[in-house]
């Protein structure tokens, strides 16, 4: 069987160039959406230099249902990657989806999730917290922010000494090495996640 993906990005689109990359010439995944709800998202111009189509959807749009499972149904997406999206998912999208939209977050959850927690903000959230450690949580996307079930967790070490800018560098290296594995082992049920 073949997975088709759909990733979401608001920002620079890091994360879903670095998993486009990983599943380029893989059988079995592909990489067929990049969709984004700024339409001056840097995420746009990746998806061009990838050769991958995108889609803007504002928040209006994420509302017509309608609208939003034509596009999924043309590109016969089966799974929505959450790469550094701000949106929250409409239920319906949930509904359609249970169980196949993943995200990441830059924290071990429970810790530092919620409105409002996310990039830069819940890195200097830890700092400010004195953390001794920090991480990365991909999870399933429920109707709550950073509320659905967890799938992995890794951890890096917050050093006294570390600003936010330091933890984002060591979160960011974690997203890189484990995200693109993890949907990879979820997808096709190859041993454990993890």
């Amino acid at each position: 069987m073949k997975y088709n993906l759909a990733i979401l990005a608001s920002g620079s689109g890091t994360n879903t160039q670095n998993i486009a990359e990983y599943f380029e010439n893989n059988p079995e995944i592909s990489v067929r959406l990049i969709a984004s709800n700024k339409s001056n998202a840097f995420v746009l111009e990746r998806a061009k230099q990838l050769k991958i189509d995108s889609v803007v959807l504002n928040k209006a749009d994420w509302n017509n249902e309608k609208l939003v499972k034509n596009i999924l149904k043309q590109y016969n997406i089966d799974y929505i990657i959450l790469a550094g999206y701000l949106l929250k998912i409409p239920a319906y999208l949930i509904n359609i989806y249970p169980n196949r939209i993943i995200n990441i977050h830059p924290a071990l959850l429970p810790k530092f999730g919620g409105k409002g927690m996310y990039g830069d903000n819940v890195h200097q959230a830890v700092v400010e917290a004195k953390e001794q450690e920090s991480g990365i949580t991909i999870h399933y996307c429920n109707e709550h922010y950073d509320q659905g079930d967890i799938i992995f967790q890794a951890k890096c070490e917050v050093n006294p000494t570390d600003n936010y800018e330091d933890v984002a560098t060591k979160v960011h290296a974690l997203e890189y090495e484990h995200f693109p594995k993890v949907i990879e082992k979820l997808l096709l049920n190859t041993n454990s996640v993890g």
